[in-house]
């Protein structure tokens, strides 16, 4: 396998944001770069910045119908019809603003140059912190998504003749790449997520698994509210990681949406980033090259310090002795005040709060492993 990760990151991404008055950020980004410069964890020959291009039409409608690539154009250059709103635009999730396409291209762009790299075999990981956007579908916007970055990497390793694993840990349901590759089996989608019964987008519940000949290769594991390092990666482990393994990937495409952690105000988990860690260190003991992604993550602070983690780990250089239990920040204090590290602290939780999402969980699982195991040869 190639040696060597690459940081995907543009100028031109910097330069577009969301409106004000939209959670989502895109200097998120640009805040991880500078995180990871102040550290010295980025400009080496082995952690190496590459800028990308953005996607091209040709690109984009290898999923995306060209009427909807045309409302898009149209809705950023300040035009307005009434189709529009049927495909999801002019929303408080998914607004109209200046630049929209644009940055959607750039953000696409990126993840289709990692996806690029990892094929060319110069790079063993590939990390684009301004992709991730998950829930866009073929001919609709969704959950501030436009153009769907990494059902597109997906599709592009896919044609490329490798199996790909496609991992989503952010807080919402990968409800968009599901729906490209339902009926697909060259493309096994797994989701971990809030469940959909109190969380946006309602979907990925365990007997979404997939049809045709994509049946057992759609996976999710629905989360209880509160979920907590150890149960997490617990039922990551013993439900997902053996259905991974059975799908000898050649290729992983992982979303690192940081909306999962405590504190987040668009979500109830209470999960800190070494749980994130776990997830990262299991994904590259598979042995397949990997393309990682940005995604949701609305504090802002605790988000870029999460992919700063994720990208240490990604490219072999997170420190061991940066101990969790070591001094209280993060978002402990939901606070990016902490100068011992980028590992948050661990979080207590409630005796009684852990039991209850503990048995939430077992049965969870115990859905997964009924209707996916079979399917893939697991006891």
């Amino acid at each position: 396998m190639a040696s060597g990760a690459v940081f995907l990151h543009s100028p031109e991404l910097e330069r577009i944001a969301y409106p004000e008055h939209s959670p989502f950020k895109t200097d998120r980004a640009q805040r991880t770069r500078r995180l990871l410069l102040g550290m010295g964890l980025l400009g080496s020959a082995g952690a190496r910045e590459v800028p990308p291009r953005p996607a091209s039409h040709a690109d984009l409608t290898r999923l995306h119908s060209p009427v909807y690539l045309a409302a898009l154009q149209r809705a950023e250059r300040g035009e307005f019809d009434m189709s529009f709103l049927a495909m999801g635009l002019g929303t408080e999730d998914c607004p109209v603003f200046a630049g929209l396409y644009e940055h959607a291209c750039w953000a696409v762009g990126a993840s289709l140059e990692g996806a690029r790299l990892l094929l060319a075999g110069e790079a063993r990981v590939a990390f684009n912190p301004s992709g991730g956007f998950h829930h866009a579908g073929p001919d609709y916007a969704a959950g501030f998504c436009y153009l769907n970055d990494v059902a597109l990497a997906c599709e592009l390793l896919a044609a490329a003749g490798k199996r790909v694993l496609y991992l989503d840990v952010d807080v919402h349901h990968g409800d968009g790449v599901q729906a490209f590759f339902y009926g697909r089996k060259d493309v096994l989608t797994m989701s971990l997520h809030e469940s959909g019964k109190t969380l946006f987008p309602g979907t990925g519940f365990e007997d979404e698994i997939g049809e045709g000949e994509g049946l057992g290769y759609a996976v999710n594991l629905p989360l209880p509210v509160g979920t907590y390092d150890e149960a997490y990666v617990a039922a990551f482990r013993e439900a997902c990681l053996p259905i991974a393994r059975a799908f000898r990937p050649e290729a992983v495409v992982l979303e690192l949406g940081m909306d999962a952690l405590a504190g987040d105000p668009l979500a109830h988990l209470s999960l800190t980033n070494n749980a994130y860690v776990e997830v990262i260190q299991e994904v590259l003991g598979l042995g397949a090259p990997v393309l990682a992604t940005g995604g949701g993550g609305y504090h802002v602070e605790n988000t870029a310090r999460g992919w700063a983690l994720a990208w240490s780990v990604l490219s072999g250089q997170d420190d061991p002795a940066d101990d969790p239990s070591v001094g209280m920040g993060g978002v402990f204090l939901q606070s990016s005040e902490w100068r011992g590290g980028l590992r948050d602290r661990v979080l207590l939780s409630h005796a009684g709060q852990r039991q209850a999402i503990d048995e939430a969980l077992a049965a969870s699982v115990a859905r997964v492993k009924a209707g996916l195991f079979p399917l893939h040869g697991l006891a």
